[in-house]
């Protein structure tokens, strides 16, 4: 017995210097959700969607809780996005309902869906991809949270900062569509596999709403979820 226990303690470690990686490498896919709080799609301009906004991102976006984010070039929008991240643990493909959904989930991730607004929208075609793959547009972490350690992911606060001023604060509750039916109305349309990761949505407070100016080269974004820890990324050009 004490062979096992001295197997399983893993020892506290000193990593003052050093890079934090995302906790994961390169997911299979990310998935996000456009306008899924209420008040967002407000300050967007547009009504609540009444079934998910679904787009995707590059998966070589994905970069480390502290790693500098870059401005693309030609980049006059470049805005922040706190987000609850969704890591896929268990294949999801064709769910009988969202009762069964949370239980194809790893973990949760604190995510910042970095948005290049010009290129999403103004330059898009009609697809939102563009102002959302630039390279490092999507750090993650620090940490990867089982879901025994959330009580509740649909009762957690999340908040951003940039330049250390408030700009968003919110509760996932306030999501149109929860976590569990995300995942249940995904995996009728594509199929979600282990190491996948899910973006559900940013709440108001986001430079496009016309009340904050987009991010410049110098500037330091900070976001942080309830039990997920806290990210501080700077920007500064391509």
């Amino acid at each position: 017995m004490r062979r096992i226990a001295e197997a399983t303690h893993l020892p506290e470690l000193d990593i003052t210097g050093h890079r934090i990686g995302s906790p994961i490498a390169r997911p299979g896919v990310v998935l996000c959700v456009g306008q899924n709080y209420a008040a967002h799609a407000a300050e967007s301009g547009s009504p609540p969607p009444t079934t998910p906004i679904v787009f995707y991102k590059a998966p070589n976006t994905v970069v480390g809780p502290h790693d500098e984010v870059l401005i693309p070039r030609g980049s006059v929008r470049t805005d922040w996005e706190v987000e609850l991240g969704v890591v896929i643990g268990r294949r999801a493909r064709y769910l009988s309902s969202p009762g069964e959904a949370l239980a194809h989930v790893a973990g949760f991730v604190c995510a910042n869906d970095v948005s290049e607004r010009d290129f999403q929208l103004d330059q898009s075609g009609g697809q939102w991809s563009k102002g959302k793959s630039c390279e490092t547009f999507q750090p993650l972490g620090p940490w990867l949270v089982t879901p025994d350690e959330i009580a509740d992911p649909q009762d957690l606060r999340l908040r951003s900062w940039v330049n250390g001023e408030p700009r968003q604060d919110s509760r996932t509750k306030d999501m149109i569509f929860d976590v569990a039916y995300l995942i249940w109305h995904l995996s009728q349309y594509t199929v979600l596999d282990p190491g996948d990761l899910l973006n559900t949505g940013t709440p108001e407070g986001v430079a496009l709403s016309g009340r904050f100016p987009y991010l410049r080269p110098g500037d330091v974004m900070e976001i942080e979820i309830d039990g997920l820890g806290r990210q501080r990324t700077a920007l500064r050009g391509a």
